[in-house]
């Protein structure tokens, strides 16, 4: 999904545009009063120009930040987040019939899964129409770390979990260095924390079997800053505004500039 470009740099706000203390307030930076005097501060920007009290902005083009990182004020936009169950697919439509995480979360407005997750692996997935935090949570130089808890075969010892940290070799090549640590000893084997910051296919049950510790069951427990337990399987929320903050402050977004076509 493409966001509509900002205004070019020193661009005059549309007359009747709203005052960007309104705006900061509405996306849940406290209240107008609070927003006015982060703006005295000197801590909001608009399309990268310290913004003064008074300002107008409009939600639709300006790009808007509060101490570096951009807040979303665009109208119209959602973040859920879901706790996928097993056996459903991380798409919007598929062609064998199967549960889609689409059919899971309200059909208006029309949203979109933020990578994925494999069809027999659980937990947290971010649905979004915001095409720009999307575009930052999925790109591979931002590393944004994504935590798994597995069940594995066996009980994995300090050389295999040496070997994770340290990156295992693949056939599409090794793997970035990684978290590991052993959770919990089971009678049938045990359950292991893994944080990855790539997004290979199947990586994580790939890693495990090349470890010698096939994964039973698979559940993705943490997405970036993003953590939840009290949602059972199939349940969604939508994010609060701190959450949906954080996440722009864990990828350091930084727009591009108008007319700027290059990878950000």
């Amino acid at each position: 999904m493409t966001a509509p470009g900002p205004r070019p740099p020193g661009g005059a706000p549309p007359e009747g545009g709203e005052r960007l203390q309104k705006v900061l307030a509405r996306a849940g930076l406290g209240s107008r009063r609070a927003c006015e005097a982060l703006i005295e501060e000197g801590r909001a920007e608009v399309n990268g120009e310290v913004a003064t009290l008074g300002r107008r902005v409009d939600p639709e083009h300006d790009r808007v930040s509060v101490d570096g990182v951009t807040i979303p004020v665009r109208p119209g936009l959602v973040y859920y987040l879901l706790n996928k169950p097993a056996k459903v697919v991380t798409t919007a439509h598929d062609p064998e019939g199967r549960p889609t995480v689409i059919d899971l979360v309200p059909a208006e407005p029309r949203v979109f899964p933020v990578g994925r997750l494999d069809w027999d692996t659980e937990g947290l997935l971010l649905l979004t129409n915001d095409g720009d935090l999307a575009h930052g949570l999925t790109h591979p130089g931002r590393g944004v770390p994504k935590t798994y808890l597995a069940e594995v075969t066996g009980v994995p010892g300090r050389a295999a979990l040496r070997r994770l940290r340290e990156g295992v070799e693949l056939d599409d090549g090794r793997t970035a260095p990684a978290g590991a640590r052993l959770a919990q000893r089971m009678p049938t084997g045990a359950a292991l924390e893994i944080v990855i910051h790539e997004g290979r296919n199947r990586q994580v049950r790939r890693m495990r079997e090349a470890v010698g510790h096939p994964v039973r069951r698979l559940v993705r427990t943490g997405f970036g800053p993003l953590r939840e337990r009290r949602l059972a399987p199939g349940q969604w929320r939508p994010l609060r505004p701190t959450e949906i903050r954080a996440l722009y402050g864990a990828i350091s977004f930084k727009f591009r500039d108008a007319g700027d076509d290059s990878e950000v």
